[in-house]
């Protein structure tokens, strides 16, 4: 028979806080196991492996609705669609970079500017967010 875990003892496990896992369950991510009278809820290592896979998605930058459609992929071993899922993750994370590489270049020609200018004159980082 598996270990059971206190949910301080599954988020030990699954290094994340308590809250974490009680948020995880609001969002149907995790089952909420029965609670025996007088007792505390019990959860299995199994469920903790889930946690982990749950945190580290969200660390690749899936959203935790992207999870449930993973964990949904994982149930039925569709590797084809889950595939296809991270293909689009990886597409987006791509697309976000280039904003973030136009945006470095924007703000750091602002910031010569700056340093270029005189201190009497307007500020050119101001007067492109004012549009002028």
């Amino acid at each position: 028979m598996m270990a059971e875990l206190t949910i301080g003892k599954l988020a030990e496990a699954a290094k994340v806080h308590i809250e974490t896992i009680r948020y995880y369950q609001r969002r149907g991510l995790l089952d909420e196991p029965a609670k025996p009278p007088g007792g505390h809820r019990r959860y299995s290592a199994e469920q903790a492996k889930r946690v982990r896979f749950i945190k580290r998605a969200q660390a690749l930058g899936f959203t935790l609705a992207e999870v449930g459609t993973l964990l949904t992929l994982d149930e039925v071993c569709a590797c084809t669609e889950t595939r296809a899922l991270a293909a689009h993750k990886l597409e987006l994370i791509d697309q976000k970079m280039a904003e973030l590489v136009a945006m470095r270049q924007v703000l750091g020609g602002l910031v010569q500017q700056c340093d270029a200018g005189d201190s009497g004159a307007d500020c050119p980082i101001i007067d492109v967010l004012v549009g002028a």
